[in-house]
């Protein structure tokens, strides 16, 4: 299995399945990973970071001959689109589960492809640069071999074409290695509409029906529902007409998947995907089809038997991340302390009745480091219906016990929830349209005090329950009340304080009036404006995890004692995640305006943009270009000074 976490869990379930012994590679960084466990046997790869391990084909091809494996999945990232590695593997003897390297090579320039496409009678979006007009912008700029909406932009004006090609050429370059580009229209209310293929060697191709991955952010997937919804008529038969199209044309064997915009009535080839999507598990739910279990038949050389697929309710995914959508989408790393679904029903499989799938990455216990792209789980709803699923997905979101790294839960709830997803008026568009309002929503703004109570009052029978002398006084009695009791505690950079005190042997907030029922120092039963609510509470050194009706979420305890070499100085400014340094822009004694880069971290594959927070003198830059650093760790500190004009100021050094 030439990949890690979910994906190779995902693939290993299938062979299991099909009483395939199984190998996994792993980098260093992952030795203790699930995945690595769940395999019959493993092979060390030297290094932490992809380009040591999962990015070597020499090193993957050379361990499954070790190993004495004679085939090699790519699952899906990585090498899976590399017509080089799967050359590689078949060059050493072994079978590739996948397109032939020719096919891979063919599709994996956006431009031949689209030549390809437009030869088979394939609709294809193309724009003419040396004759475009005005009334043809936006137009989005695309990298040949790009994918993950790297070394793309769109173009409004056409004073900016230059421009921006040059800088999706240089961006192409740096990211894939080569920096091709290609223009096309930019269609931002059209939906991205994707087909399911699998062929075999015998002239079998099944259609596996249609997807919608319209939900997207900068170009990336974040929702996936099967089948796709409110299409018009005849549309959904041109789609499955030009995925046979395209497969026809390059003679595809294995899975793959046709991806389409559709604009009201018409449809255009966007690009081929050449291996296994990440949103596949929608498609197995609702056409009863293992697609792993396919690939390995069609690797195999044996013939896929004839179907007609018919969607049997409807499904949508999620994908579940480490990272902070109130704060610019800051990838998280730590220990994930509990994950739990308690309402989901397979993992890895196909559900046998409507429910809940999940395919996770990690467990309670595992870390989320920097090196790898941050995703925790898909999370799968399959219902009889499209609201159904929405529901159901909704609130197994709400229902999870996930502590130790920020997600994106309540971002995803959000989206779930929203009236134009629900009315299937879905377009590209939409998530960056309403990114402010879905952001705001899924902050618990009207909980946070409640769940702030809900910790102060079992901290006070925690501290009760260890207490060596006067264990029969009642919680937050004084004998003379003068002053209420209070805590402190930390959420999303705010400060919340909980006053309260004894009232008859019951415990209530002076804040917002809740009281306490039965309290004990893991478990509160609150009255909230006459509503009872139960919340479950674990702490450890520096946390608080609580989960209530409002979902998981974890408060920092502010000690009530500092200890002064602890303090940030003023004007510090400091890593917002461990990283490493990739661009610094000023110097020590340079001015700086508030806004202004100072440096570029770059951290699970994402780069971060740390700005003067206000105008002033760079007084320490305790980092240089390569420098590995933590979480909290001082970058720079900016000495305060007096708004600077134009004139008055040193501009810093222009980026590397």
């Amino acid at each position: 299995m030439a990949n890690r976490a979910e994906i190779a869990r995902r693939i290993f379930a299938s062979c299991r399945r099909s009483g395939i012994e199984t190998v996994a590679v792993h980098s260093g960084a992952d030795a203790h990973e699930p995945f690595v466990r769940e395999a019959d046997t493993a092979v060390r790869l030297p290094g932490d970071s992809p380009a040591e391990s999962y990015l070597r084909g020499d090193l993957i091809v050379q361990a499954a001959l070790d190993a004495g494996a004679d085939a090699i999945h790519p699952g899906y990232g990585f090498l899976s689109e590399s017509a080089q590695f799967a050359q590689q593997v078949t060059d050493a003897g072994l079978t590739w589960i996948g397109p032939a390297a020719d096919t891979i090579a063919a599709m994996g320039s956006k431009i031949r492809a689209k030549e390809l496409m437009s030869g088979a009678g394939v609709p294809i979006l193309e724009v003419d640069l040396d004759t475009v007009q005005d009334e043809e912008f936006p137009l989005l700029v695309k990298a040949s071999y790009g994918g993950g909406g790297r070394g793309m932009r769109v173009v409004t004006r056409r004073e900016d074409l230059d421009q921006e090609l040059a800088a999706a050429r240089a961006e192409a370059e740096s990211a894939f290695g080569d920096g091709t580009v290609f223009v096309e229209p930019y269609l931002p209310t059209a939906r991205h509409v994707e087909v399911q293929v699998v062929a075999d060697a015998h002239g079998e191709c099944w259609i596996v029906g249609e997807r919608d991955c319209s939900i997207q952010r900068r170009h990336q997937k974040v929702m996936e529902e099967a089948p796709a919804p409110a299409l018009r008529d005849g549309v959904r038969e041109r789609l499955y007409t030009a995925a046979r199209a395209a497969v026809a044309a390059v003679g595809y064997l294995g899975a793959g998947t046709v991806e389409f915009l559709v604009q009201e009535d018409a449809i255009y080839f966007l690009e081929m995907n050449t291996r296994l999507q990440v949103e596949h598990p929608v498609s197995e739910c609702v056409y009863d089809v293992d697609l792993v279990q396919a690939q390995l038949t069609v690797a195999q050389g044996q013939p896929l038997p004839h179907r007609e697929f018919t969607p049997t309710g409807h499904a949508i995914e999620v994908r579940l991340y480490a990272e902070d959508p109130a704060h610019e989408w800051a990838p998280q790393v730590g220990t994930v302390r509990s994950l739990r679904f308690p309402s989901a029903t397979t993992s890895f499989a196909l559900p046998t009745t409507y429910g809940l799938r999940l395919d996770s990455a990690v467990e309670a216990g595992s870390s989320v480091g920097i090196h790898y792209d941050p995703m925790l789980a898909k999370v799968i709803a399959w219902g009889p219906d499209r609201l159904s699923a929405a529901r159901m997905l909704s609130d197994a979101l709400r229902r999870c016990e996930l502590h130790g790294v920020v997600t994106n839960a309540g971002f995803l709830r959000a989206i779930l929830g929203d009236e134009d997803v629900l009315g299937a008026r879905l377009r590209t568009s939409l998530l960056e349209e309403k990114l402010d309002e879905w952001v705001t929503a899924a902050a618990p703004t009207k909980e946070i005090e409640v769940l702030a109570t809900a910790a102060a009052f079992t901290d006070a029978s925690a501290q009760a329950a260890q207490a060596k002398v006067q264990r029969r006084i009642p919680l937050a009695w004084r004998a003379v009340p003068s002053q209420s009791r209070s805590r402190s505690y930390v959420f999303a950079g705010s400060q919340v304080t909980v006053d309260y005190r004894d009232c008859g042997g019951a415990l209530r907030s002076d804040n917002n009036h809740i009281r306490a029922l039965p309290v004990a120092p893991n478990e509160a039963l609150l009255e909230v404006d006459g509503i009872e609510q139960r919340f479950t509470v674990t702490r450890g050194a520096g946390w608080v995890d609580i989960l209530g009706p409002s979902g998981s979420w974890t408060l920092e305890p502010v000690p009530r004692f500092v200890d002064p070499a602890d303090v940030v100085g003023s004007g510090s400014l400091v890593a917002p995640m461990p990283g490493a340094v990739v661009a610094v822009s000023v110097s020590e004694g340079d001015q700086v305006a508030a806004g202004d880069t100072l440096l570029v971290l770059e951290a699970m594959k994402m780069q971060h943009t740390i700005r003067a927070t206000t105008d002033g003198v760079v007084s320490e830059l305790r980092v240089t270009v390569g420098l590995q650093v933590e979480a909290g760790a001082v970058l720079a500190v900016i000495d305060e000074a007096p708004t600077l004009n134009s004139e008055e100021r040193t501009p810093p050094k222009r980026e590397a």
